[in-house]
């Protein structure tokens, strides 16, 4: 039999080296607005309440709502209509992450609709027939696993057809299958599952993000889910197991049956292996056990060959025994809806993902953030039911979100503070190679030079606590675009249930983050490396992910020019001047739908209130940065920004893009 092992990409990952030493022209705050040369300039073309001057004043820089478009959702427009107006413009982080984000999303969906739609039809199919016919051919238990697997199978080829189905439900699982179909087109939050028993979040089955797009990526992402998220247990019959001792062995047989034919079949496997390892490629691996780990115990068990009479009785034992030996998932995914009881202990969290150990097709993948999250809501932090995306970006090292989290009181929980310092140590023993095993690991990876405090050597409005606010905000709204593009294979946490202007020679100035532009440069290489060694990226993408690999490598050399007090040549202002123009060879052929920054993701369920977190990104705002030249001169330059939001909704109406944009144009506040 085949067998696969654990993957890591981090070898497509390589961080070119950078040296500067910071010393950008300084001024002194607060900042008179006559000294800035263009300042009266800048304000006849957008006008600033006496706050907004204030705040421009204080800090350096001042944030307003876009008076160009104040509904704008593609955030490189702003450029043209700056440039436009003779307003000198601000190249911003936000922008270059925000276009990552395009490529990110854009290459996924278009693997999806070229390849993996068609292969796990493919894969269903298979897998359909071959249930079948160990249904007809076996007896007794084996028989039954071999039933339930054909109910499952039949579950996924209807939910790939939807409305228009050309293959019959057999007859002997007709009624589970209706029942669990219905129970996912309600999505109506936790139910038992008609054919896995214990309870299930059918409300996960309502498509989002991209997949809202067409009615193929709709049934993708439905089938998908229903692979990613069922899980044959191995365990049953104690006290607090999800189902019966009967049900736990059945399942194992049918999950065994399932990784037999995988086995037995190079090409069904190849099949599987390409979706897996692509998408393993863009978020990472399974947190929970799946074929490898399931052929591999079969190799141990049976050997090169396996025949199913073979699955019963003590060789299901010995199955179980070595399955048992790895380790149980990290994340709890809502299977079962486990509940917790008194006294609430960290171990209790611990026995039920334990509890839900199993086997799964397309397992949802490891996420640190979901990680994170697991950990710093209860019962691991008592009283805690929501974590926030703060705790993400504290532990990524923003100072700013350690003092938002005290401010809210969201550390003060009992058991927080010794729940962070856990994780704090793990993450911080993470090396280069660890944080770029994968896309997802490496887009966090990027955010990191953002949050750290910026010296005396960095512009004056870099070093204000301010700017950590804005570059939190930033990161915040990146992560929640990650989140939104791998809504389907990431694996979501939960809460467990508890019963109780300027001169005409300077045209403009780059955000100047050199490590963070070096970083965005690696992960768009390594995208476009990983996905033409693995023959996913068409030409149009390809294109898209060099032009904005050149793009980052201007910034990184004008950047490092800022903060090194250089004066930048005519060729570095025209680059800056029709950044635009450089950004329309980025998006490519994207439509105007694709390119809107109003996209919004939930990432967190608590079953005890009924209510999922939702990150929202939303209008494109303007930031007005106050700059000083090597020749004394203080100037203002105007460039786009992302726009954040945090907030609770019910679980039954998980939010799409669609959805999100009707309340903003509502005017939505959080």
């Amino acid at each position: 039999m085949v067998s696969g092992a654990k993957k890591t990409f981090s070898n497509h990952y390589t961080l070119n080296t950078l040296e500067f030493s910071p010393n950008s022209p300084q001024y002194t705050l607060p900042l008179e607005t006559e000294d800035i040369e263009n300042f009266r300039s800048l304000s006849d073309k957008i006008e600033l309440s006496d706050a907004m001057r204030d705040e421009l004043e204080q800090n350096g820089f001042v944030i307003i709502e876009n008076p160009l478009n104040p509904q704008e959702e593609d955030i490189t427009a702003p450029y043209k209509e700056l440039r436009s107006m003779d307003i000198p413009v601000f190249i911003t982080s936000d922008t270059l992450l925000h276009l990552y984000h395009l490529q990110f999303d854009e290459s996924l969906k278009e693997i999806e609709e070229r390849e993996f739609y068609g292969l796990i039809c493919e894969i269903t199919e298979e897998l359909l027939e071959k249930s079948t016919k160990t249904y007809a051919n076996t007896e007794g238990d084996l028989k039954e696993a071999a039933r339930r697997n054909v109910a499952f199978f039949a579950v996924g080829l209807c939910l790939l057809e939807g409305e228009n189905r050309t293959h019959a439900i057999p007859e002997y699982v007709a009624d589970e299958v209706e029942a669990e179909l219905k129970l996912i087109e309600a999505h109506s939050g936790f139910a038992p599952s008609p054919i896995f028993t214990y309870e299930e979040d059918y409300s996960q089955y309502v498509p989002r993000g991209h997949y809202t797009q067409s009615e193929e990526l709709k049934r993708y992402f439905k089938v998908m889910s229903f692979y990613g998220r069922m899980s044959f247990l191995l365990k049953g019959g104690c006290g607090d197991c999800l189902v019966t001792k009967e049900d736990a062995e059945l399942q194992t047989i049918g999950a065994s049956l399932i990784a037999g034919y995988l086995a037995g079949s190079p090409d069904l496997m190849a099949k599987w292996e390409r979706i897996y390892t692509v998408t393993a490629f863009f978020v990472g691996l399974s947190d929970d056990l799946g074929p490898y780990e399931y052929i591999d115990a079969l190799n141990h068990v049976f050997g090169d060959e396996l025949e199913p009479g073979e699955l019963t009785g003590e060789n299901i034992n010995l199955m179980k025994a070595k399955l048992a030996e790895y380790d149980s998932p990290k994340i709890y995914g809502g299977t079962g809806r486990c509940e917790i009881d008194p006294p609430f202990t960290p171990e209790e969290a611990d026995r039920c993902l334990e509890n839900t150990e199993g086997f799964r097709l397309m397992g949802q993948r490891f996420i640190p953030d979901s990680y994170i999250f697991q950990n710093l809501v209860f019962p691991k932090v008592e009283g805690r039911l929501f974590p926030t995306g703060l705790d993400l970006m504290a532990l990524l090292g923003s100072r700013e979100a350690e003092k938002r989290l005290d401010e809210l009181n969201e550390s003060d929980y009992p058991g927080y503070a010794k729940q962070y310092a856990k994780l704090k140590a793990e993450f911080d023993a993470f090396d280069e190679s660890d944080w770029n095993r994968n896309l997802y690991w490496a887009w966090l990876y990027t955010l990191k030079p953002l949050l750290k405090s910026y010296d005396d050597g960095y512009p004056t409005f870099m070093q204000t606590d301010a700017w950590q606010q804005k570059e939190l905000n930033t990161s915040l709204a990146s992560w929640t675009e990650l989140r939104h593009d791998t809504i389907l294979y990431a694996k979501q946490s939960y809460t467990m249930k508890a019963t109780g202007i300027l001169p005409p020679e300077v045209t403009g100035y780059v955000e100047p983050v050199p490590e963070f532009y070096n970083r965005l440069l690696a992960l768009t290489t390594m995208t476009e490396e990983g996905l033409d060694d693995m023959g996913v990226l068409d030409d149009a993408g390809r294109r898209r992910l060099q032009n904005l690999e050149e793009v980052l490598k201007r910034l990184i050399e004008i950047s490092v020019r800022e903060l090194e007090g250089e004066s930048l040549t005519e060729a570095d202002y025209q680059f800056i001047n029709e950044i635009d123009a450089q950004f329309d060879g980025v998006l490519g052929d994207l439509d105007e739908k694709a390119k809107k920054t109003t996209v919004i993701a939930d990432v967190h369920t608590d079953t005890n209130t009924g209510k999922v977190l939702e990150e929202g990104v939303g209008y494109v705002n303007l930031i007005l940065v106050a700059y000083k030249t090597p020749d004394n001169r203080i100037l203002i330059a105007a460039g786009p920004v992302m726009s954040h939001y945090e907030f609770k909704q019910s679980m039954d109406e998980r939010l799409t893009d669609e959805a999100w944009r009707e309340m903003l144009a509502r005017g939505f506040q959080a």
